[in-house]
């Protein structure tokens, strides 16, 4: 029976939302939700979403179903800028579908796992939460091993072990790059050695790459997405548009598989389109087709880099001012500086956290976990005196 159900705790993120909300203070300072802000806190919709939103306005001639792998144009568009352009799919042996946001496309991928007779999934913690969510619900094992050193750097022991004590029946989730929560990625070097240990191994890699062009740049954001799979027979790759296009609400994803025998590939896909077709039936098309339309065009596209671009260097600017802080208080913020992406931790105690919200007004997740993009000019003397405030 329904009433039967247990009641589930709220969405933490979702409920930090409302407390912000909330609060009267002109000053407050929202660093929760993971989304990009301007420098006057705004998260504005791109220059070249809203040309090929107009484009497609007065084009579009159908609103008929696509199917299950939604917008094949855009999943091939985007294939030179994730795999390159060259060997967009590695001869024949890599193709994609269209998924609702990059979420989506994970849970399509660790259902694949599933169907596929995997057992585990190796995941680096701290992850994004909802990697072990979805592993719950499919009934997925997931062993865990720690992804970051106290000191802001990669912990490589923890992988090689991990993946040294994998077998056939396991998968290891990466994070491409700009790695949520810590903001810590894989150096060129560690994933040439990540590529040598997987290649090793019949071990199955699941790469989530949801933030290509926040972090270093489109071409070297992918750096590690290519090297793995220049190494390995098979792989999956999760894509989110949701942040280096601005789609967040039109839940814009791609989901890409590998084989090792181009032959197989038809199968492979048969499989990820079912299970497609029993979940969401097929993706939205309304941003996926904005992004083939941008990525079509020439210039569009330099449009939405130039645009990414600014992005990028804003986020840069706020990690340099952080870093150049240095030791404030009790905590040093000097690694956020090289770090990538819209996300850090701050080794916060809860008790810090609350005062940081009941004292300042600035309000982020319970682990310490910051939108660095939440941070302005304007603010960020507030946040580091209060880092300093709180944590001395």
């Amino acid at each position: 029976m329904l009433i039967d159900l247990k009641q589930q705790p709220a969405d933490a993120l979702l409920a930090l939302i409302k407390l912000h909300n909330a609060d009267p203070r002109a000053d407050k300072i929202d660093l929760g939700v993971g989304v990009y802000r301007t420098g006057q806190g705004e998260t504005p919709v791109f220059g070249a979403i809203k040309a090929a939103e107009k484009k497609l306005v007065e084009t579009q001639d159908s609103k008929a179903y696509l199917g299950p792998e939604g917008d094949m144009g855009f999943v091939e568009a985007l294939m030179p800028y994730v795999f390159g352009k060259d060997s967009p799919s590695m001869g024949g042996r890599i193709e994609g579908m269209q998924t609702p946001g990059g979420t989506g496309s994970l849970r399509l991928a660790l259902a694949m796992v599933k169907r596929a007779g995997y057992k585990r999934l190796i995941v680096g913690k701290p992850s994004w939460p909802n990697h072990n969510q979805i592993c719950a619900d499919l009934g997925l094992e997931v062993l865990e091993f720690n992804h970051a050193r106290a000191d802001g750097t990669t912990d490589m022991d923890a992988i090689r072990t991990a993946l040294a004590d994998a077998g056939e029946a396991d998968a290891v989730l990466l994070h491409g790059c700009c790695h949520n929560p810590t903001g810590i990625d894989y150096s060129n070097a560690e994933w040439d050695e990540i590529a040598g240990l997987l290649a090793e191994r019949k071990v199955l890699p699941v790469i989530d790459l949801a933030y290509q062009g926040l972090g270093r740049g489109m071409e070297e954001d992918a750096y590690g997405v290519r090297r793995v799979l220049a190494a390995v027979p098979e792989a999956m790759v999760c894509y989110s548009c949701d942040k280096n296009f601005g789609l967040y609400r039109d839940r814009v994803g791609a989901l890409y598989a590998m084989v090792a025998d181009p032959a197989d590939l038809a199968k492979v896909m048969s499989n990820a389109h079912a299970l497609a077709r029993a979940n969401w039936s097929q993706p939205p098309d309304h941003g996926g087709a904005a992004v083939r339309l941008i990525l079509e065009d020439e210039a569009l596209t330099a449009q939405w880099l130039d645009e990414l671009d600014q992005m990028r260097d804003r986020m840069r600017q706020v990690r340099a001012r952080l870093a150049e802080a240095g030791k404030t208080g009790g905590v040093d913020l000097t690694p956020i500086g090289i770090q990538n992406g819209l996300f850090s931790i701050i080794p916060f105690t809860p008790e810090q956290v609350q005062a940081m919200r009941s004292e300042h007004g600035i309000y982020f997740a319970g682990s310490g976990r910051i939108n660095v993009a939440g941070l302005t000019m304007g603010n960020i003397d507030k946040f580091i005196a209060a880092v300093a405030d709180v944590t001395g």
